[in-house]
């Protein structure tokens, strides 16, 4: 097995995965994406979907973060306890086979309350050793389950987790307001209107029916109510977000269509926020972790 050679990347998600070919530079050569998460591979399935990794990317030894080391994915890679950094991560790998190697994910657990992360963390640590992120941060990395990190020496200090994603997509799959969520979210006045709304105050349960209502008594455009409501639930994210030691900027990582919305509610929240490719920075995150194998 000789990793300084080159080797293949995957980020497995619940309901998709991305794969790549680093070759012994650290560079990205080749790549795929598809809907194959680990919700996807039946029992005992998991050899022959890493099989069809090596057939599309080559006879290399892969390195695998996210879901796949959750205890519905290959093989369950126990959490690392915060504080967490690289070496951390790289000392707990749990190897799947031979030349198949699962990073874990990370935990918290005090101040009364549990939390954990699987395939952020390599992405925080991956922007520090980047150096796009400072060693000192508060980080915002926008998912189905997005994540607010405070990163202290490099390391992944304290962080907790807000289902902003999740409960959008349950809204628009199975509320009252299912028919009304159907368009696109936008960064419009609708969706800075619905931002400024939950900063200003705590009611969120009160101000989802209200979007109905404004839609029903000729109050809202129709076609605003999935950026409005959009914004009712990431400007509470935000909002609890703010109650974080906060740096002159916040770095918010991830995907561009939803970094995007979470930089538009930081800037009605009156901070300052850069957007940052997750992609790039997980490549950063994983190379790190190849070298120290």
């Amino acid at each position: 097995m000789r990793w300084a050679e080159g080797f293949i990347a995957v980020d497995w998600g619940t309901t998709n995965r991305r794969a790549y070919l680093i070759d012994g530079s650290g560079s990205r050569v080749d790549e795929f994406e598809d809907a194959k998460g680990v919700l996807s591979v039946a029992a005992g399935g998991f050899p022959a979907a890493v099989a069809e990794i090596r057939a599309r990317l080559g006879d290399k030894p892969l390195l695998l973060a996210g879901m796949i080391g959750s205890n519905r994915g290959w093989m369950e890679a126990p959490y690392v306890p915060c504080p967490a950094g690289l070496d951390d991560l790289a000392g707990k790998l749990v190897w799947a086979g031979v030349r198949e190697a699962i990073v874990p994910g990370v935990s918290f657990l005090g101040q009364g309350r549990a939390d954990v992360m699987r395939g952020e963390e390599v992405q925080l640590l991956g922007a520090v050793a980047a150096g796009i992120v400072a060693r000192d941060a508060l980080v915002c990395h926008p998912g189905t389950h997005n994540k607010w990190a405070l990163l202290r020496g490099g390391v992944i200090h304290i962080f907790g987790t807000v289902m902003t994603g999740e409960l959008f997509s349950l809204l628009k799959e199975h509320s009252i307001l299912a028919e009304l969520l159907q368009r696109p979210v936008e960064v419009n006045d609708a969706f800075k209107r619905g931002v400024r709304r939950a900063l200003e105050r705590d009611m969120l349960p009160a101000d989802l029916f209200e979007a109905r209502a404004e839609v029903l008594l000729g109050q809202m455009e129709r076609d605003d109510a999935p950026s409005y409501v959009s914004g009712l639930l990431v400007g509470t994210d935000v909002r609890i977000g703010l109650t974080w030691p906060l740096a002159a900027r916040i770095p918010v990582m991830g995907r561009k269509e939803l970094t995007q919305l979470y930089a538009a509610a930081i800037g009605e929240a009156g901070r300052e926020a850069i957007e940052l490719d997750g992609e790039g920075c997980f490549l950063a995150g994983i190379n790190e972790i190849a070298k120290r194998i």
